[in-house]
């Protein structure tokens, strides 16, 4: 029922910052686009980093950097029927994966109780599930699929607000890559 909004909202979250970064000089490269209404209001930029997902930063760790893709989003759209903040960023780090997955998973236990999912890639394999046989009413985080793969994904919270780090080998180099992300959902009575 919800997954329309979520196409819509991360419809957005491609395009907006697209048209954009072709629009962008340096010196705007922070600016965020920002509408307030009596609808209700979105938020969309470039200024997510680790402090705001409500973690530290990994020592030494450096904001990734690709030509192609950005490496961090800050959606938020609320409205009085709905509302969805989604906050990402990426970073690069000289380390092995073994030392931030132990980092994180020690700093995301003031949220709850940790959950180690491994996929294919960002993603791939951990979902929020809504099988009403299994979990009817169920807010609760698992792994799908096979639980294998070379990214390990630590995730604690519930299916509408949850924080999650995935790391990941980086390829054909030594060091780690890894996203830092905080989702919040909300529907009218709460649930989304």
């Amino acid at each position: 029922m919800y997954r329309p909004i979520f196409a819509v909202t991360f419809a957005l979250l491609i395009a907006i910052p697209a048209a954009a970064q072709s629009q962008k000089s340096d010196s705007d490269q922070d600016k965020a686009f920002d509408v307030r209404s009596n609808v209700g209001d979105l938020h969309l930029g470039s200024d997510a980093d680790a402090r705001k997902i409500g973690l530290p930063l990994y020592p030494g760790a450096r904001l990734k950097t690709d030509d192609q893709n950005q490496s961090q989003a800050n959606l938020s759209i609320f409205t009085e029927a709905f509302g969805f903040k989604l906050v990402i960023a990426n970073y690069e780090s000289d380390d092995a994966p073994g030392k931030i997955i132990d980092f994180y998973r020690d700093k995301l236990k003031k949220y709850g109780k940790v959950l180690e999912c491994h996929s294919k890639k960002h993603g791939g394999n951990v979902e929020v599930h809504d099988d009403e046989k299994a979990s009817k009413g169920s807010k609760e985080l698992k792994c799908d699929g096979d639980n294998t793969g070379p990214v390990t994904e630590l995730k604690v919270g519930t299916k509408d607000q949850q924080h999650a780090v995935a790391v990941e080998p980086r390829n054909g180099r030594s060091g780690s890559t890894f996203a830092v992300v905080y989702v919040y959902a909300r529907g009218k009575q709460g649930d989304i």
